[in-house]
This record gives structure tokens, sequence and C-alpha cells, in this order.
């Protein structure tokens, strides 16, 4: 064997001995870790952590093994071997650059390897640590088999038993027990099983229950807190049960008549989530009512949805189309099936509706709905998402109505002179060259005067007045509105003719003032607009819009005034914008009404009569609390047990638990702290925690009425002297 191969197994031996050193130091804590698993949660969780616990120690050990490299034994070959003559390195150089001596020295020591006992290098096991180790390891495994668990005897009893010094059983004891849950197929949930008997999961999850008791009873069965029983079959020495839950319970376990007592006696508490329905949101579009957009030819649809367990496959799109009007209206409704995007519980649906295809016409409401199912089973839950609607909005020139008295048309026919501003601005801005730079001055500042009247006309609809000095009210001549500014040019008539048609007219005042009446003044110098609820009623959203429409005007106006049609023209195309969509609006009403309040007879004031006025000897009455069964409970659980009136009526509290269930957060902790105190009545940490339970649920007193002061001295004189006076 040459020199390289025995070195390479000697390093190789180092490293066995220092990994399996290591391995020996972490094993005892592998098995307390798995001791101690299968002490509080079963075999199945107690082989998991040792296979855990057994990697970590392996990987530990790995990295120690791996310090042993050709340094470490570069030196122990030193130290154990005097013929290396501290020369050893030279076994690990490279032979192309040493000098003839070290080459010299190199050969040397190989054949002194090759020729010489192999020494063993290997490090000393580590006793010391090994002992530490496994004495620790052992006190803990003893400290975890002396703890108890939930279902154990105590301490003394179970020693007794250890020694066979134990005396005739007194109770049933529960030895063994195991609680077997598997979920709902269609929650894809694993299937587990624990010794502890209280569980949380989910809704219509089976429960197999395995108990095992000492001494054996005769009968065993599973008492909920709903009057429900569930009786347990016997096999062996197991007793087994299995019941499926659909709502969250308390349960105890009650042995026969003639069976030990049982210990512990206690309530266990089942916790099931519920199966939420899927939740179900629309992404487009962003509103529930949309208007049709010129040359729109599709109405694009997205939906997300999502379910805690899983969504079905498809969705379905109910298409209703509601074409006609006033009683002659039709409905034609299709369904279409969607296919989701994305993972099991979580999904986006998305579609294009094809307008002409649907046949949507002029007035025709377009409205989809979608729906979804979860995968529960057997019966899928369902949502449904908001209605939206697209609306391809009629002819508003053709609407009428018979409440000509209470409702009106939206902005009628006028609105069209704002494209006819824009016309001409465009038509001035392109013979610009063409033109004198006086008379285009003149013609732009002419628009800039239509384009003035006509939003002082759409003011009036916002409570603004006209500007300049006071004018009566407007009328329905056309030359009035024209000119109702005192300007005149050659587009005014224009739109005087678009605005003859203005039903917003003020009668003039027709009786004269008088001096000190307030309604005389306000007919003669004021007008109704100059208060907001006096004006048209608009919504919030269309009033936002003619505001908007306004300022546009302005900007327009103030441009055209200046002679730069050009800078106008923006402006003026946001105004028609503005002012077409005021046009979508179907109906503004009229003012609302306020309250009218009885006239004050001036007569009566500073006179002294007290006729008809309320007596002061009149008391408050104090107000008679409805004393429920709350109330008082909660006050006997105050006083200490064993006191004159501190028995405590349960029965009553649960009557009105199981009318109020929705009233109280948590009912199953109002159920075990009133099983405890039945229980217990003399428990103190047992009235306490019932009437922190019911604090919250006390109706809150009445704000108490302050007592106002009486004026000291002088005040009480005073009130004396007005009883007096009150007196018969």
């Amino acid at each position: 064997m040459s020199a390289a191969q025995r070195l390479q197994r000697l390093l190789h031996a180092a490293r066995w001995r220092s990994a399996a050193d290591a391995l020996l130091i972490g094993a005892p804590w592998v098995l307390l870790a798995a001791c101690l698993a299968w002490r509080w949660s079963g075999v199945g969780t107690a082989i998991a952590v040792a296979v855990l616990a057994a990697a970590i120690v392996a990987a530990i050990a790995w990295r120690v093994s791996l310090r042993l490299d050709t340094a470490w034994l570069v030196r122990r070959l030193n130290a154990h071997r005097a013929d290396m003559d501290d020369s050893a390195d030279l076994l690990f150089a490279d032979g192309a650059k040493l000098g003839a001596l070290q080459s010299l020295q190199r050969a040397r020591l190989q054949r002194r390897i090759e020729d010489g006992a192999t020494p063993d290098l290997r490090p000393a096991w580590s006793l010391r640590r090994l002992a530490w180790s496994g004495s620790l390891a052992v006190l803990a495994l003893l400290a975890i088999g002396l703890w108890p668990r939930p279902n154990d005897l105590p301490l003394h009893e179970r020693l007794a038993d250890a020694v066979g010094l134990s005396p005739a059983p007194t109770q049933t004891r529960l030895s063994d027990a195991a609680l077997a849950i598997a979920p709902p197929a269609y929650t894809r949930l694993p299937a587990r099983e624990q010794d502890q008997l209280e569980a949380k999961t989910v809704q219509g999850a089976r429960l197999r229950w395995r108990l095992r008791f000492q001494p054996q009873p005769n009968s065993v069965e599973l008492v909920f807190h709903d009057g429900r029983r569930v009786p347990l079959t016997r096999a062996g020495e197991d007793w087994s049960a299995s019941a499926v839950l659909e709502k969250s319970t308390l349960y105890r376990i009650v042995l026969d008549a003639k069976a030990l007592p049982l210990q512990p006696r206690r309530l266990y508490r089942v916790d099931l989530a519920p199966d939420r329905a899927p939740q179900l949101g629309v992404i487009e579009p962003d509103r529930g009512l949309s208007l049709l957009t010129p040359g729109q030819r599709v109405w694009p649809l997205a939906f997300d949805a999502s379910d805690d367990y899983g969504l079905a496959a498809n969705a379905i799109l109910r298409i209703t189309l509601a074409q006609g009007s006033g009683e002659n209206i039709t409905f034609r409704e299709q369904r279409i099936s969607l296919r989701g995007n994305g993972g099991a519980t979580a999904k986006r649906y998305a579609h294009r509706l094809d307008l002409a295809a649907l046949g949507f016409a002029v007035g025709d409401d377009l409205i989809v709905q979608l729906s979804v199912d979860d995968n529960r089973a057997p019966q899928p839950q369902t949502t449904r998402s908001p209605s939206l609607i697209l609306r391809w909005p009629a002819d508003l020139g053709q609407e009428a109505t018979g409440l000509e008295g209470l409702v009106k048309t939206t902005l009628p026919a006028y609105f069209r002179s704002q494209r006819q501003i824009i016309i001409d601005a465009e038509a001035l801005y392109a013979q610009r060259r063409k033109l004198a730079a006086a008379t285009y001055e003149q013609r732009s500042d002419g628009i800039g005067v239509d384009q003035r009247i006509l939003r002082l006309r759409y003011g009036q609809f916002l409570g603004e007045e006209s500007e300049g000095e006071p004018k009566p009210p407007p009328t329905n001549d056309a030359e009035d509105v024209a000119h109702a500014d005192g300007e005149h040019d050659d587009h005014a008539p224009a739109a005087a003719d678009a605005d003859a048609h203005d039903d917003h007219d003020h009668a003039p005042a027709q009786t004269p003032s008088r001096f000190g009446d307030a309604g005389s003044l306000l007919e003669e110098y004021g007008h109704t607009h100059d208060h907001a609820e006096a004006a048209t009623l608009l919504d919030p959203e269309t009033r936002k819009l003619l505001k908007a429409a306004l300022d546009e005007m302005w900007q327009s106006e103030l441009h055209l005034r200046q002679a730069h049609p050009e800078q106008a023209l923006p402006y003026a195309y946001r105004a028609l914008r503005y002012i077409k969509q005021v046009q979508q609006a179907s109906r503004i009403y009229l003012a609302r009404v306020g309250p009218e309040l009885p006239p004050i007879d001036e007569t009566r004031r500073m006179s002294g009569e007290r006729e008809g006025l309320a007596r002061r000897a009149d008391a408050l009455s104090a107000t008679v609390a409805t004393d429920t069964p709350l109330e008082a409970l909660w006050g006997a659980l105050e006083t200490a047990p064993g006191a004159q009136g501190a028995g405590i009526d349960t029965a009553a509290l649960e009557r009105w638990l199981s009318e109020h269930e929705s009233r109280v957060a948590d009912p199953l902790a109002f159920v075990a702290a009133i099983d405890a105190l039945r229980e217990r009545p003399d428990c103190v940490p047992c009235r306490a925690r019932l009437r922190g339970l019911l604090w919250p649920l006390l109706k809150r007193p009445p704000a108490a009425l302050p007592r106002r002061e009486d004026g000291g001295e002088e005040g009480r004189r005073y009130l004396d002297a007005l009883r007096r006076e009150s007196a018969p």
C-alpha cells in the first residue's frame, strides 16, 4: 500500500471516530425529545420528532468530523512519530514546487510510512462529555415520566401502582384516550389522531372517540350540552363511538349509575370552524351602473372569487336584456358558463359581451350577475355578485311626463349652444391669417360674450345670479334672453334661439313693497336663486359635473375675450363633455319644502302672563328599569357563597341564553361557566368567572341628570316667591 493511501485511511478513521463521538453525545437527547413528544402528542408525533432530532444530531456530527483535515493530520504525525523529523507537511506538498533536498526528504518519509507500522491517530473518546450527556438525559426522562398528563392519576397513586401497594380503587379513572378527527373530503385536510379529548377542526368533521377505563364500567356515553347523547360500544378493553358535528359543542363522559365516580369529571370542548361561503368581488366595471360610450361594441367583465376550501370549476353568468319603456318592457334572459383562471381556492372570471350579438339597442338596459359555487358536499354554497347594469340612454328630447308641476327634464334645449361656440371659435382661428387684427379681436370678443351668456344661464341651476346691475327675472322671450347682459353681437341671436325653451322663469313682482316686510324686499330686490335650497335640487353628482362645466366655460371666456380662441378651445371641449354627462341624468326635482313653524304671538312677550305654562312644582319622574335575569344573577354572584341571598338560579340564565344566543360572543364559555358553578356552588373563582362573562351583557344605565344649582340664598328666595305665586 502506498504512503498516500495509508495517510488517506488514517484521516478517514479519525473522522469516523470524531463523528461517532458526537453521535453518542447527542443520542440521549434524541431519545428525550421522542419521549416528550410521545408523552404529550402520541406515537406519530414521537416518530416525527425522533427523525428530525436524529437528522439534526447527524448534521452536527458531520460538521464536527470535517474539522479533521490534512493540517490536523500533519500535526498528529509530527507529534506521534519522531521519524517524521517534523517534516510531515512535505507529504502533502506539490512535488513540482519542491527543491532537491525537500524532494529527497519527502521520499525518505514516504518509505518510512510504507515500511513502518500504521499508527493509531484517531482522537480519544470524550468520556466525560458522554457521562454528562447521559446523566442529564436520564434525569430529564425521569422528570417527564413523573410529570402527570391530563388523564393520569396523582403521583403518589402512580408510585404505589409501580411498587404494587395500590389500595382498592375508589373511583373510575380514564387510563387512555384517543380522538381521531377526519375532516370532510372536499376540504382536502389530512386526518389526524390525538390523545387530547378537546379539539379544533372544521364543520362537518367526523370524530371518533376511543376510551379506556380502570376499572371497567358497564356502560359509557357522551352527553353534549344541548342534551344529545352518544353511547359508546365496548370492544375488548376499549370503548368507542363516532359522530359528525356541525357546530361547536361541549360534552362530558358519563358512566352508568353502578360504576365508581369518574375522575376527572369535566367538560370537553370541540370548536368547529364554519365553512364560509365564497367571496366574490367585481373588478370590471368599477361601478354598478355604466352608460354606453360612443363607439362601444363590447362590454368587458372581470370578477375575483375566493373560498377557504375550493371553488367549483365553472361559474354561471346570468345576462338579462330589458327592452322597451313604460308598461311595454320585455325581458330576455340567458346564462353563460365561465371557466375561471387560477388555483383551487382563488379564481378570476373574465368575459367580453358582444353588444350587437345580444341585440342591445337605444333605450335598453343590459343586466349581468355572476354566481359562484364552492365544492362543499353534499350541498354547495352559492354567492352572487351585485347586479351590473349597462344602459344605452334614450333620446332625452323625447322624454315626457305628466307631473309637470313636480318634475322637469334635465337642462333643456339650450345645451346645444356650447357646440356652436366651439364651431365659431374653430372657424375664427382658421381665418386668423385673412382677417385684420382689430376684426379678429372683435369677433373673438363676441364669441366670448356668447360664452358668458351661456355660463350665466347654466349658473341659474346652481343658485347663481346674473352679473351686472339688478334686472328683473328673465322671461321666455327669446330677445330678452339674448340681450340679458346688455351686450349684442353677430352670435347673440343663435344663443337666443338656443335658449328660447328655458323653463326656468320667474314672474315679476306684482305687489308694491311694504316698509319692514322682508318678503316684499325679497320679491323686489332678491332672487330665490340666492338660497341653495330654493334652487333646482340636483343630485350631488350632477351638481358636481355642472360646476365643473361652469369652471371650464369661465376659462374659455377668459381666453376668448383676450383674442386667443386656440387657447379657449380645450376648455370649451371639456365644458361640452361635462354638459353631455349632465344630459344623461333623467330627472331633477324641485326644491324641498322646509318645516312650517307656528307663528309666535308677539302680544304675549314681556307681558308676565303665565297661563298655559308648565308648573314648576312638577317633578321629574324616575325611570323604571326592567329587571332582567342578568341583573339579578349578576348581583347574586357578588354575594359570598353560603350567605343570605347567595343562591344562583342557573336555569333562568340558561333559558335566557337559549333565547338570546346571538348576543353572546362565546355561548360555550357561558355553558362551561354555568356547569362549573353548578358542580361546585361554593367555588369563588367560578362565581367571578361567570360574573365577568355577564358584565358585557348588562344594560348600560341611563345617563344621570345633574342637579341644577339653586343660585344661593337669593336664588332660593326668588324660587320660593315663584312657588307661592303659582300656588292656588
